[in-house]
């Protein structure tokens, strides 16, 4: 699976690191830390890897509000 973002590349590189003992794991944040628990090193790998050009720093997550 693709990062959609630069920022989300960038945690995914972190978590990587931390699972493949690169880092403390103690020192992942927000979602890297989530994504350290949640996904497998091929996944986190899949997602570092991901092209960095056209991609935004951050996608919004927001969703439309219903009334």
């Amino acid at each position: 699976m693709p990062a959609k973002s630069k920022a989300q590349q960038q945690a995914a590189g972190a978590a990587l690191a931390a699972k493949r003992g690169d880092m403390k794991k103690s020192d992942l944040q927000g979602a890297s830390r989530q994504m350290e628990k949640s996904m497998s090193e091929k996944e986190l790998h899949d997602m570092a890897s991901t092209k960095r050009k056209g991609k935004p720093e951050h996608v919004d997550n927001d969703h439309e509000d219903k009334d």
